[in-house]
């Protein structure tokens, strides 16, 4: 008999890769992502499906039960003796799968679906490792105690990690330097052929109408209480619930007159059900287990032309609640209200959903898809089979980027997308922390609430092309930012305006002119403004200057306006209007999905390799590249040869609230030198998050720990001008960001600054190439 690997040599002569892929899902179960991904990877890889294995009793010894399907895949089933343990059960499957593999001489994959398959096969070495990640297998009932630890042994292992959903990607974005967000496609001619009219299914055919219904498996994840909820509220309305029942009781099933339980459909049947509803549902419970499932339902159901109702999964309110077609709802009456609302829905209404389904999928096909998938496998194969230098350990290939960028903040981000895409350079981007978007990394705290790790982000900008620049990769929640000060028990506006001036001093100014005419007449006269201090008190005079400014600066830079550079107040202006906006710039909003979700899609491009947790000088010796970007200090990167310039740094604080509110806007200042932190933001006022509770950040300057902000005095300016014109003769290093240029920037102004330098370096390159002398020549 012949072995599988034999087989798919049999079946395509072609020496094509081998992809062997490990999957705790039955391949007959329902037609679900490895099926739609591996069928489509059939034309440039042999595929073998390894399932989990079945115990039998009367078994003597392991065999594999292996089946050539139809399309030339093979499928094989692992059969094992009953009453082995999991020990025995391993070393059985090891010696299946070394069998298997025995001569094999073809490139191989390894491609898991489950964790606990590395168990037994991490005794192979194949020439790549493909995790495509599903759903958060820890989080689902009867999941293995050691199942986390096992993830990360295989995200160790990994050469390539897929995410199937953006919360599941969002989640793991830190923790690999090769890792995608590949959403789960959709088969939209399938599915369409239910918006055609196909007859109803003889088990489906005498539910009475209007027809609401789920497919899918039915589990832990169901609101079966929301179900039965709605079902007694809306007697009147059948609801269809189509899939197998699995981990949970048939006893638990809520039991109605209206409520029809159809069990498992093959997948070729399911747009024939679908074609008969009136709505789709997804009524999954808000728990772990489902907390980071990005449901491939809601595309099909567009695609069958049904709107859809479903409660607030994660991905599906990001990914599809903007959409008319799309209704969010949390309990039963809001449930049946959606409902409703679509069943009164007119003709025009639904051809403009069928419009918005159509222009959703355009881009989400499984073809596209699966070929997304097969060039990463072969950029894999291309960059281990690099030669291998002289002096690397045996097995070791050598892996040599275009570009090294040195940071995976703003500066680093832009330049490395800005190389790949728009220069078609291979870049490696490294952050010594375990993870991108530098300062501006948010993720979600212990209560759900996304926070700035690194003190508030505010994004506002001027310039409508760095603004069309990063929406490429987000979308964006439009929010003007406002700042009161505590200062003498009342919280006022800060900037100083014609408010804070009125409610300080009991003052009735009615006009701008009259707020100038007030502030003149406080005014210091300043013969020649040259620092800090003589910046505010020729604007607002000395008791604003003492309650606002001097305090503050003295926490902020541990040093007196005095001897600071005027630029520092200069950023901060007193105002004559009642203008509350801390911000005048054109374009003021926050990343729909934070910070971290942008850099993310800024950085999810296939010649940009990312790796967290390294530092510069911790790269390995076989890691080689022709340029480097550096984003972090100038004087780090010359080994502080000519002394160490100075930088203040700060301490965060965070604290998670068990209330809804603790201060009328999101940050709040505290001027007072004897109050220790300088203020407190209150995140959810940011990002319009909806919560029962908050999260709040105190903020404390310090001597130590990370550079934040670069002195503004003549000596550290002098001492990095020296810097500076040894940078200028490094011919293959670009110096660029906050850090490397030794100069604080707004975040628009760091990718202004970036994506100058990108074009300058770009239009270089261009030129040495047309010279013949390129240094760096593009794949």
């Amino acid at each position: 008999m012949h072995r599988p690997t034999e087989i798919c040599s049999l079946a395509n002569p072609a020496r094509r890769p081998v992809i062997v892929c490990f999957s705790h899902l039955r391949w007959n179960l329902v037609f679900q992502r490895p099926q739609h991904i591996l069928t489509r990877l059939l034309g440039q890889f042999d595929v073998i499906y390894w399932e989990e294995p079945r115990h039998e009793e009367g078994c003597e010894a392991a065999w594999l039960d292996w089946t050539l399907m139809e399309d030339g895949l093979v499928r094989a089933e692992p059969v094992l003796p009953a009453g082995l343990d999991a020990e025995a059960s391993d070393a059985a499957l090891r010696d299946l799968l070394a069998t298997m593999l025995e001569g094999e001489t073809r490139p191989l994959v390894f491609w898991y679906y489950t964790a606990m398959m590395l168990s037994f096969s991490s005794g192979i070495t194949p020439d790549l490792v493909v995790y495509d990640c599903m759903d958060e297998l820890a989080n689902f009932a009867f999941a293995p105690e050691d199942i986390a630890r096992r993830e990360a042994a295989l995200m160790a292992r990994a050469d390539l990690v897929l995410c199937g959903g953006r919360s599941l990607y969002e989640a793991r974005a830190n923790r690999h330097h090769n890792i995608h967000c590949v959403p789960s496609g959709v088969d939209v001619a399938h599915f369409a052929r239910g918006a055609g009219g196909l007859p109803d299914p003889a088990d489906q055919a005498g539910i009475p109408r209007p027809r609401l219904g789920f497919y899918g498996v039915i589990d832990e994840r169901m609101d079966l209480d929301l179900l039965a909820a709605a079902a007694a509220a809306r007697p009147d309305w059948s609801f269809v619930m189509v899939g197998p029942v699995v981990k949970i009781a048939e006893g638990d099933l809520p039991r109605a007159a209206n409520i029809h339980w159809l069990g498992r459909k093959d997948y070729a049947e399911l747009p024939a059900y679908a074609a008969g509803w009136d709505v789709a549902l997804m009524p999954f419970a808000i728990n772990a287990a489902t907390e980071f499932i990005s449901p491939t339902k809601t595309p099909e159901y567009m695609a069958s032309g049904l709107p859809v109702v479903s409660t607030p999964v994660r991905d599906v309110v990001s990914g599809y609640g903007e959409f008319d077609s799309v209704a969010i709802a949390a309990d039963a009456d809001g449930f049946v209200a959606a409902c409703a609302a679509f069943l009164r829905a007119s003709d025009t209404a639904r051809a403009h959903w069928r419009s918005e389904a159509r222009d959703c999928l355009a881009d989400q096909s499984w073809d596209g898809i699966a070929a997304r998938i097969a060039r990463e496998i072969e950029n894999g194969f291309a960059l281990r089979s690099r030669a291998s230098s002289p002096g690397a350990a045996p097995g070791r290939a050598k892996r040599h980027y275009d570009v090294l960028v040195v940071g995976a903040g703003f500066a680093g981000s832009v330049m490395a997308e800005r190389l790949a895409a728009g220069s078609g350079r291979s870049v490696l981007v490294i952050d010594k922390r375990d993870h991108i978007a530098g300062n501006a990394f948010d993720h979600k705290d212990e209560g759900g609430i996304l926070i700035h790790k690194y003190g508030p982000h505010i994004f506002h900008t001027n310039s409508r092309d760095i603004l069309d620049y990063l929406s490429r990769f987000t979308r964006w929640r439009q929010y003007e930012h406002r700042v009161l000060a505590e200062v003498e028990g009342q919280l006022v506006p800060m900037p100083i305006n014609r408010t804070t001036l009125n409610a300080l001093y009991g003052l009735d100014l009615k006009t701008e002119e009259e707020a100038e005419a007030y502030l003149k007449s406080v005014a210091v006269d300043v013969p020649e403004i040259k620092t800090s201090r003589d910046q505010v008190v020729a604007q607002v005079g000395t008791h604003l200057y003492e309650k606002f400014f001097q305090g503050y600066t003295r926490k902020q830079w541990a040093k007196d306006p005095s001897e600071l550079d005027k630029s520092v107040a200069a950023r901060v202006p007193a105002r004559t209007n009642t203008d509350d906006r801390y911000f005048t710039d054109t374009y003021q909003c926050m990343p729909l999905n934070g910070y971290t979700a942008m850099f993310a899609a800024m950085l999810d491009e296939p010649r940009i390799t990312v790796m967290t947790g390294i530092a510069f000088d911790e790269l390995p010796a076989d890691i080689t590249w022709d340029h480097l970007v550096w984003t972090g200090p100038i004087d780090e990167y010359f080994g502080h040869r000519l002394g160490k310039l100075p930088y203040r740094s700060l301490r965060f604080e965070h604290e998670h609230l068990p209330v809804e509110q603790v201060q009328p806007v999101a940050v709040v200042n505290y001027p007072d030198y004897d109050v220790p932190y300088t203020r407190i933001t209150e995140y959810k006022q940011l990002t319009g998050q909806v919560a029962p509770n908050t999260s709040i950040t105190r903020e404390y300057p310090a001597d130590e720990g990370d550079p934040y902000y670069p002195i503004p005095n003549d000596e550290a300016q002098a001492m990095y001008k020296r810097y500076d014109a040894l940078a200028r003769a490094q011919r293959d290093v670009t110096f660029v960001g906050r850090l490397a240029t030794y100069r604080y920037y707004n975040m628009d102004q760091i990718v202004g600054q970036a994506l100058a330098t990108w074009r300058r370096l770009d239009a270089r390159w261009r030129e040495e190439a047309l010279a013949g002398t390129g240094a760096v020549a593009a794949e």
